[in-house]
């Protein structure tokens, strides 16, 4: 099974962590999963960028961006070139280092 490498984040997870997760899997399910509760404000329906990642190595593992994610992507606070919404970036065949952003625009999180 492949690998997630997450970064340190001062609210998600101050230490890092680093756990296996099953392909097929969403980033953001294999997060919640390892008690990571990164904001997911539409559920993971593709209609925020509240789980923005910026994938540090293994992008090109997740497959092509839909037209729907690199439009919402454009709203993100902080984007980058590797930048994804977690719970559209598939977990494939590679190793993942995931970074997670210190903002959204998420104006009401549920967990502040």
């Amino acid at each position: 099974m492949p690998q997630i490498v997450v970064l340190p984040h001062p609210t998600y997870c101050p230490d890092g962590i680093v756990f296996e997760a099953p392909r097929g899997q969403s980033v953001c399910d294999a997060l919640l999963n390892h008690d990571i509760e990164i904001e997911h404000a539409c559920e993971k329906s593709c209609a925020c960028t509240t789980c923005h990642v910026v994938v540090r190595e293994g992008f090109a593992s997740l497959g092509e961006l839909d037209d729907k994610e690199e439009d919402l992507l454009d709203m993100a606070w902080g984007l980058e070139a590797t930048s994804r919404l977690s719970c559209q970036a598939i977990v494939g065949e590679e190793d993942l280092v995931v970074e997670i952003p210190k903002y959204t625009i998420n104006h009401a999180s549920e967990n502040h």
